[in-house]
């Protein structure tokens, strides 16, 4: 008697990663799999498992819980735990029925359940359905890639800037733990050290790289690349948070910076960090219109300028305290 399974997923087979000290289960899976067209690798050890993964990242990965030496539940939580591979579908194949392991698995990071004895047809639905989702995320991966080389590209076209934006990462990570900061706002500074200026993309070149002063007609036309960087993120999801930094980095404390004229506590707290370390590395590094200063002398005028309205000034204060 034929079942009625939906066909393999297009644009290439998946690759489909078991789990499982029993043979019969192995067998059983990669059997199925198999004949939908995926391409199945099996192991007996969550320690193997994990080599595995290290080796060759799979598209979905089936995982039973009760194993020897390390069960289910730890193996997911090292994958989960990891950036490489938390994004990775994993189904926790069980026997197990009680909602505190239910639970368990839950807060492991699993992505679905399978229950012994394993259905055909629930196995290959499931997976396609989670694979269709791996897809999904290597796609918004890619964006998020290229959405960075396209930054990384309006960085080496000024090459008066030197390599502003690896320094911005380094000194973001360094001062935000300094601040406390939590892991998210920690990843959005380090994400919009590369991406903030991405909108300079949409500036034209005589614009962009003109070596003397911008005319008013100019200067309006730069000052829409924080609204243009905006826009080329905003569709992914991945940078949501990081749109609030790329939008009001150039917003002053005073209220006359651009594109919105966000005066005080109305700009983001972390588009206000970050400005003070933007303006500390322009002052730093050597630009057409100026030397670089040194860093007491940085530290000097960024002082001065949080009088004159510009920064933050409870976090210039730290700034300096951190610096020194």
């Amino acid at each position: 008697m034929q079942t009625n399974i939906s066909p393999a997923l297009p644009n290439g087979s998946l690759h489909v990663l078991v789990i499982d000290d029993d043979t019969t289960n192995l067998t059983l899976i990669d059997k199925t799999l198999s004949a939908r067209g995926m391409n199945v690798s099996v192991t007996t050890s969550g320690k193997a498992g994990l080599l595995k993964i290290s080796q060759s990242p799979p598209d979905v990965i089936l995982l039973d819980v009760m194993m020897p030496e390390m069960n289910g539940f730890e193996v997911c939580r090292q994958l989960k735990s990891k950036e490489s591979t938390r994004l990775i579908p994993v189904i926790l194949i069980t026997a197990l029925q009680e909602r505190e392991d239910k639970i368990t698995g839950i807060e492991a990071g699993c992505d679905d359940f399978i229950s012994k004895p394993i259905d055909r047809m629930e196995l290959v639905a499931r997976v396609q359905a989670l694979g269709k989702v791996k897809r999904l995320n290597d796609d918004l991966v890619h964006a998020e890639d290229v959405i960075m080389s396209f930054a990384r590209a309006v960085e080496a076209k000024d090459g008066t800037t030197g390599d502003h934006c690896d320094r911005l990462i380094q000194l973001s990570q360094e001062f935000g733990k300094h601040l406390g900061l939590d892991a998210a706002s920690l990843l959005s500074l380090s994400r919009a050290s590369v991406v903030h200026d991405v909108g300079k993309i949409g500036i034209p070149d005589h614009v962009l790289l003109k070596p003397g002063k911008l005319s008013d007609d100019e200067w309006k036309i730069m000052k829409q690349h924080p609204a243009i960087g905006e826009k080329i993120c905003k569709p992914l999801h991945s940078l949501r948070d990081v749109l609030p930094l790329i939008r009001h980095h150039h917003e002053r404390w005073n209220g006359t910076g651009y594109p919105d004229g966000l005066k005080g506590e109305a700009i983001p707290y972390l588009a206000r960090i970050f400005q003070i370390l933007d303006a500390y590395d322009a002052m730093t590094t050597v630009r057409p219109y100026k030397k670089a200063f040194a860093t007491e002398e940085a530290l000097k005028l960024l002082t001065e300028e949080a009088e004159r309205g510009f920064w933050d000034p409870e976090l210039v204060k730290k700034f300096i305290a951190f610096l020194k």
